[in-house]
């Protein structure tokens, strides 16, 4: 009983990523946060420490659904949900989401690099209109030079079927791709991003309004790229691992 907790800076240390995160690591994360703090405890310790203190990951985990379509007119589906991709620039995905707050609502449109999952160029918007698209492809295309052969995957919306849309990609050398029609399957990368997203933000905290909601999903795009670890990334942010990639390629 009076023996001092040989845990008590570890406990200290899970508490203190766990709330800087608000509440979106479980213990697999805050295991490999923990390890980058050069703090090496088995992931079944940190469970049983969090369990202990009372943490529990307040994220909500969404399934999507989805049925099969045609297949586009427009553009063919060159990715055919292969989301490898060997390096950054290679592979993109896009979408667009809509929030609905306060009787508002405000779109995201957000390009993925599928090389670690990091947002190349983003794009927000009250209303769902061509520029929201074109823009963020303005944004994106300032990234790569001209020629490169990527391919840039959506979905069967209007706004990637607009001419305008298309001459983008032509004078880009862009190669464009599109999901059959209603399958979310086909870019499910995109829709992952959305559920956790909503789950990391939308359904995790209250806001007062719609300028208030628009400026946390900033500050949590930028979260996502630059600080929020992935194990699949070797328990680095996007940001991170992209840099590293680049560096070496």
């Amino acid at each position: 009983m009076g023996k001092p907790d040989k845990y008590a800076e570890a406990k200290a240390e899970i508490s203190s990523i766990y709330h800087e995160n608000k509440g979106r690591y479980g213990y697999r994360r805050i295991t490999a946060a923990l390890h980058n703090k050069e703090i090496y405890l088995n992931h079944k310790t940190v469970q049983r420490l969090m369990k202990e203190l009372g943490l529990v990951c307040r994220v909500r985990v969404k399934k999507y659904r989805s049925y099969k379509g045609e297949v586009g007119r427009i553009a063919p589906n060159l990715l055919n949900r292969n989301f490898h991709a060997e390096r950054p620039n290679q592979k993109r995905v896009t979408d667009v989401t809509e929030f609905s707050l306060f009787g508002q609502k405000l779109y995201l449109s957000p390009i993925l690099d599928l090389h670690n999952g990091y947002w190349v160029s983003y794009a927000i918007s009250e209303r769902p209109v061509l520029s929201m698209v074109t823009t963020m492809l303005t944004k994106t295309f300032s990234t790569i030079p001209d020629g490169t052969g990527l391919i840039l995957h959506s979905d069967q919306g209007w706004q990637y079927q607009h001419k305008q849309y298309q001459r983008m990609f032509n004078a880009k050398g862009i190669r464009q791709s599109m999901s059959r029609k209603g399958n979310c399957l086909d870019n499910a990368v995109a829709e992952n991003f959305f559920g956790l997203l909503k789950s990391e933000l939308l359904y995790l905290q209250k806001f007062h309004s719609m300028q208030y909601f628009k400026q946390e999903l900033i500050d949590y795009l930028d979260y996502y790229n630059n600080r929020r670890i992935k194990a699949k990334l070797k328990g680095l942010p996007p940001a991170v691992h992209r840099q590293q990639a680049l560096s070496v390629a």
